[in-house]
Parts: structure tokens; C-alpha cells; sequence
């Protein structure tokens, strides 16, 4: 067990990069746009293009990591995610910026299916895996927080120009001792049944899952909603086409990318649809906040970092206190998180204005924390139990993979509207009002995700005697 509690630590390090790069650039927006010239329309391609390859590759890299090794999948996507970042701190245009921010997303789908998948392998008892996904859930915290405060930080630093280029530099250090200490302590698990890998399997899914993140966030383009409702068709069509096509590879011994049988599983398609409702929020949510503060409330890149802060220190401190509550009250827990942010957005709406003051901000900030905190970890717990271990990169790589989708859909979707009641010359008032409506569009989301919760079974969750 302590060998294994190592392994976490380790293996965590991955989710702290993934995390922190989601949200890293939230606060930097304003910082990046002035110094290189870019469109709100620009940055939310560059917001979006790291998740766009995220998505389109986490059911590849769960994949691989089941049949060439974790460890070893692990590691590459370690490397490619320094030297992508590099590119990034590098990046001179907005051009440049989107295709580093893609790569990076892609190293990203290398690393992070792993995660779920090793801790689904070195904790196969209910309360020990419980307890690791609260610590999942601390790194998903702490990634939250240290991004949007470095975020700040870095491009409200005056000792060089461009100070927000470090916001991705300082991810080399974190992935050289990843990989020093990766290398040292995982061990590798893999499945030795079936060698061989389905390239025209991840051709066409990452073409599809490609084809409909780029068509949803160029949608709001002027001039260009034909082609990408062209594009949109495109990715039905040709997902429909995989889907044909892994069903016949399997009836026939071929090798597959994913195995359909994972939604077989009800516990796992509650979590998926689950986990999609819940990150269209909660992503939208961090986007929106960030330009209403800075924009609306005309509050500085570091003190908006620093109210951003305390949503972190009340996720931590829910992923350190949920779990136990959960293994003893099961889904109850989640449902009073569910809540509890419902209450939090709803105050936020009425409460948040130019003279709102900083102790407002940070308390109601620190309760939805509270709550996000309390849910994220039990979502993948629910989607993930019950799956045999041969499957447990596929679902990893499957539910990520939603996850990531749904974060790009919240983003453009509630951003559009948020961008609809703000209109063209934006007064406090109009942000105002821009930022309930895309509250109440989370409302309606997290709605659907109490749904869920409510019919997924009683015993998944709480610990079994």
C-alpha cells in the first residue's frame, strides 16, 4: 500500500499539469490579447484548441496505454507535453498559439487516461479507491487554484514584457520531475491479449471528435455557420461510420479502439452523462467569471487571480472531507453538493456587482468550491466501477473524452450566450445581465446532473460492510 500510495503521487502530477493548463490561461485573456493583437473570437479558438485536441485523442491514449503500457504512454505524453509548452511560451501569433495549445492538448490525452486507469489498478478495494480519488480530486483543486493564481501572477509581473509567456513556461520544471520520478517508481501494466493497435480506428474517431470541436467553437464566426454546420454533419456521419466499424472488428477478432460493451455498464453511461452536464458548467462558469470580474468589474488579472483562489482552497478542502462522508452517506453527499452550488450561482447573480466587496467575493467563491469539490471525484467513481480491468483504459480514455467535449460545448455554447445579452458596446449593466444568463444556463445543467445522481444505485457509492 505504501508503494502504491507513491505511485499516486506520481501518476498525479499528470492531472496537475492537465488541470492547471485549462485554467491557467482563464486570467492571463486580456494579458494575451493586448500583447499579440488577437480577437475575442481568436482567443476562445486558443481556449479551446487545447481541449479540441484533448477531446479528440483521450480514447487513443487510453487505448494505447492498455496495449504498450501506462508507465510508458505515460511518460511520452510527459515529454511532448514540456516541449509543447515550450511552443507555447515561445508562440508569437495568435496562429502559432492555437496549433502549440493543440499539441499540447494532444500530450495532454496521452497522460491523463493513464491517471484514472492506474488508480483503477493499484486500488481495487472500494475505500482505499474512494480515498485516492479524493486525493484525485485534491490535485483537481490544486490545479484549479495555482493555475488561476499564476495566471495572475504572471502577467500582472512588470520585470519583463510579456510576462504571461510564463504561465507556460513554468510547466518544465513540473514535467522533468514527472518524468524522473515516473520512470523511477511506476510500474508498468498493460494487456497482453491483443498487441495490436486499430490505426483506421483513431483516424476516423479523431476526425470525427476533431470535425465536431472545431465546427462548435468556430460556430460564432460571422460568415462561417454554413461550413460548419457542413462540419457537424461530417462528424455524425463519419462517427456513425466508427461505430459500424468497431462493431465489426470485434465480431470479428479484429483489433478495436474502443469496446462498445463499456455501455453495457448503466453505472457508467449515469457517469458519462453526468460528468458532460457537470463540465458544461463548470468550464463555461470559470470563462465567463473571469471576463466578467475583469471586463464587468474591471478588477485587476492578479486580484482576480487571488478571488479565483479560494473556489480552489474550498475544493480542497471538500476533496479531503467528501470522502469519507460519501462512503458512509453515499449519493445524498452529492446531491447537497449539487445544491449547494445551485444556491452559490444564484447568489452570485444577485450579489456580484462594482461594489461588491473583496470578503463577498472570497466567501462565495470559497462555497462553490465547497461543492465542485464534493462531486468531481464521485463522478468518475461512478462511471468507472464495476469495469473489468482489461477495460479500464478504454473507459478512462471514453469518459475523459466526454468530459472534454462537454467543456468545449460550455464554453462556446454559454459563452455564446453570454456574448449575446453583452452585445456590441457592453456597459456594466449589460455584463451584468450577460453573466446571469449563462448562470442560469449552469443552473439548468447542474439540474440534469441531480437527475443522475438520483437514478444512479444507492450502494455504489457508500462503503460495503
Amino acid at each position: 500500500m505504501k508503494n502504491n500510495a507513491i505511485q499516486l503521487i506520481v501518476i498525479l502530477f499528470a492531472q496537475l499539469l492537465t488541470i492547471m493548463d485549462i485554467f491557467i490561461i482563464n486570467v492571463s485573456i486580456p494579458s494575451i490579447q493586448k500583447d499579440i493583437h488577437i480577437t475575442n473570437s481568436e482567443m476562445q479558438l486558443i481556449i479551446a484548441s487545447y481541449l479540441i485536441g484533448f477531446a479528440s485523442f483521450l480514447i487513443t491514449g487510453g487505448r494505447m496505454g492498455d496495449l504498450y503500457g501506462r508507465k510508458r504512454i505515460f511518460i511520452i505524453g510527459l515529454v511532448f507535453f514540456m516541449i509543447s509548452s515550450i511552443a507555447c511560451g515561445l508562440s508569437s501569433n495568435s496562429v502559432f498559439l492555437m496549433v502549440s495549445r493543440f499539441v499540447q492538448g494532444i500530450s495532454a490525452a496521452l497522460m491523463s487516461p493513464q491517471v484514472l486507469s492506474m488508480i483503477q489498478i493499484l486500488f481495487p478495494e472500494q475505500e482505499d479507491r474512494t480515498k485516492a480519488m479524493g486525493w484525485y480530486g485534491i490535485t483537481i483543486g490544486i490545479g484549479t487554484l495555482s493555475g488561476q493564481f499564476l495566471g495572475g501572477y504572471f502577467s500582472s509581473l512588470t520585470f519583463m514584457p510579456e510576462s504571461w509567456r510564463l504561465i507556460f513556461l513554468i510547466n518544465i520544471p513540473i514535467c522533468l520531475l514527472a518524468i524522473f520520478f515516473g520512470w523511477k517508481v511506476l510500474d508498468e501494466s498493460k494487456n497482453d491479449n491483443n498487441n495490436r493497435f486499430d490505426f483506421y480506428g483513431v483516424l476516423l474517431l479523431a476526425s470525427a471528435l476533431f470535425c465536431f470541436t472545431y465546427a462548435l467553437t468556430m460556430m460564432e464566426h460571422n460568415g462561417e455557420r454554413v461550413k460548419n454546420i457542413f462540419l457537424l454533419v461530417i462528424s455524425l456521419v463519419v462517427l456513425f461510420l466508427f461505430i459500424k466499424n468497431q462493431k465489426s472488428r470485434i465480431q470479428h477478432g479484429k483489433p478495436y479502439l474502443i469496446d462498445l460493451n463499456l455501455f453495457k455498464f448503466k453505472n457508467f453511461n449515469i457517469g458519462i452523462i453526468a460528468v458532460s452536464f457537470f463540465f458544461i458548467m463548470l468550464d463555461s462558469y470559470f470563462y465567463i467569471l473571469s471576463l466578467f470580474f475583469q471586463d464587468g468589474l474591471k478588477i485587476s488579472p492578479l486580484h482576480a487571480g487571488e478571488i479565483i483562489v479560494f473556489q480552489g482552497l474550498g475544493f480542497i478542502l471538500a476533496s479531503i472531507i467528501s470522502p469519507k462522508l460519501i462512503l458512509c452517506y453515499g449519493k445524498k453527499v452529492l446531491i447537497v453538493g449539487l445544491l449547494v452550488i445551485i444556491s452559490v450561482l444564484i447568489a452570485q447573480g444577485y450579489l456580484f456587482s462594482k461594489q461588491s466587496s473583496s470578503l463577498l467575493l472570497y466567501a462565495l467563491l470559497f462555497i462553490h468550491g465547497i461543492g465542485v469539490g464534493s462531486i468531481i471525484p464521485s463522478l468518475a467513481n461512478i462511471a468507472l466501477s464495476g469495469i473489468p480491468e482489461k477495460l479500464a483504459g478504454n473507459a478512462s480514455g471514453v469518459y475523459i473524452t466526454f468530459q472534454q467535449s462537454a467543456a468545449i460545448v460550455g464554453i462556446i455554447v454559454i459563452g455564446s450566450v453570454f456574448y449575446y445579452y453583452l452585445g456590441t458596446h457592453p456597459g456594466f449593466i449589460d455584463y451584468q445581465k450577460a453573466f446571469v444568463a449563462a448562470l442560469l444556463a449552469n443552473i439548468l445543467c447542474l439540474i440534469i446532473v441531480i437527475i443522475c445522481i438520483w437514478k444512479t444505485p444507492a450502494d455504489v457509492l457508500i462503503k460495503r460492510k
